[in-house]
């Protein structure tokens, strides 16, 4: 499949393919320069800890932070356990109740349920049809007393844009800590960590064009200073918040990444939602019944939920090997389930059970999008007979 010059890739929302200009700036450190930055005694060590360095201001730049407040990790999950549990662990929340959402990422919702366990109280939110938090719920929420809210600023599934701003506001009047996932928005949206009252920040290397296994935790260091108990242990590295070798060559990917994401992403949004709507008219001409999951406008624009009625999205995924695409549903040893993201909007089984999210990308074109409308009207047409 991957060597079918035919296959169409649109599953840019689960990852994306490494930039040229980001796998230029990484080569040198895969190769001649491939000091540690921890080595501090000679050349090899220097090289890769000024390399480290630019890495951190480039990113930090991305999201309007300080670079001392940038914390690197293997990814978002990483970044949003080390958040959540060394948050709470550190004592920096006012109290030990935590609020989120039902439609959160795994690695938001697992890391809850396992702080509940160690004595913290949890409030899980249901979201509107639309995909977005009923902001009156939040601060009733919120009045009762909270140490700490979670809330990601794009679902990974719908592409629904959370209004974070006034999220971040009613934290900051309430005296909760905000942490945010923005694996699906860092690089793609403009991010101001202060002006939207972001404490604690996750974000992945792989979704923005750079490469996998490499991420940061934005944590705040004034108004008011956050402080994390570090969760892998061994030798106090990122000013004992993270320990572990530094991994050069993917910090300098992430690194150029930002760069690149700051400098293109205004020309990269409106290309991207041109392609997204020629997608949508598309499918919509073929498809007449087709149904939109989640909000159309408070969504971003590289992302398209949608559902097929009368067919489950598993059998038409598997009538389109051509088309790289993912399905809401979430696979077990078992049976399929329905998205626990649409149904915890409210959105019926079956409608779930059919549902397709369609990720478009810096390197989608529109030959692809017109080949992509062709194959999936077909497909469904057959299996309707």
């Amino acid at each position: 499949m991957a060597d079918n010059k035919e296959a169409i890739y649109l599953d840019n929302n689960a990852t994306t393919a490494i930039d040229p200009r980001v796998l230029t700036a990484m080569l040198p450190y895969l190769q001649g320069s491939f000091g540690n930055a921890a080595s501090r005694t000679h050349a090899f060590g220097w090289a890769a800890e000024k390399a480290v360095t630019q890495g951190r201001r480039q990113v930090a730049r991305l999201i309007g932070a300080r670079p001392a407040e940038i914390v690197w990790t293997s990814g978002a999950t990483e970044s949003t356990n080390l958040a959540m549990k060394g948050v709470v662990e550190s004592g920096s929340v006012a109290s030990k109740h935590i609020v989120t959402l039902a439609t959160e990422h795994k690695a938001t919702l697992d890391t809850v349920a396992y702080l509940e366990k160690k004595g913290c109280r949890v409030t899980i939110l249901d979201v509107r049809l639309d995909g977005l938090v009923d902001l009156a719920d939040l601060e009733a929420i919120l009045t009762e007393g909270c140490g700490l809210v979670s809330i990601m600023m794009v679902n990974n599934e719908t592409g629904v844009i959370q209004p974070v701003e006034k999220i971040g506001a009613l934290c900051a009047k309430h005296g909760a800590l905000f942490h945010c996932d923005a694996a699906q928005s860092f690089g793609k949206l403009p991010i101001d960590v202060t002006t939207m009252g972001i404490h604690l920040l996750s974000a992945s290397g792989h979704k923005i064009f750079g490469p996998k296994g490499i991420g940061i935790l934005y944590v705040r260091q004034r108004d008011p200073q956050v402080r994390v108990v570090e969760q892998i242990h061994g030798g106090g590295h990122e000013t004992k918040r993270r320990s572990g070798t530094l991994n050069v060559p993917s910090i300098v990917g992430m690194g150029e990444a930002a760069r690149v994401a700051q400098e293109d992403m205004e020309d990269d949004r409106l290309r991207i939602l041109a392609l997204r709507d020629r997608l949508m008219e598309g499918l919509r001409s073929g498809i007449p019944d087709l149904i939109i999951n989640g909000s159309l406008e408070q969504r971003i624009e590289s992302n398209l939920n949608v559902s097929f009625p009368s067919i489950e999205s598993e059998a038409l995924l598997m009538a389109m090997p051509q088309l790289a695409v993912s399905t809401g549903s979430a696979c077990t040893s078992t049976s399929v389930e329905p998205s626990y993201v649409l149904r915890a909007m409210g959105i019926p089984a079956q409608q779930a059970l059919s549902a397709v999210r369609f990720g478009l990308g810096r390197f989608t074109t529109q030959d692809e999008i017109d080949r992509a409308i062709t194959i999936v009207i077909d497909a469904v047409s057959g299996m309707r007979g």
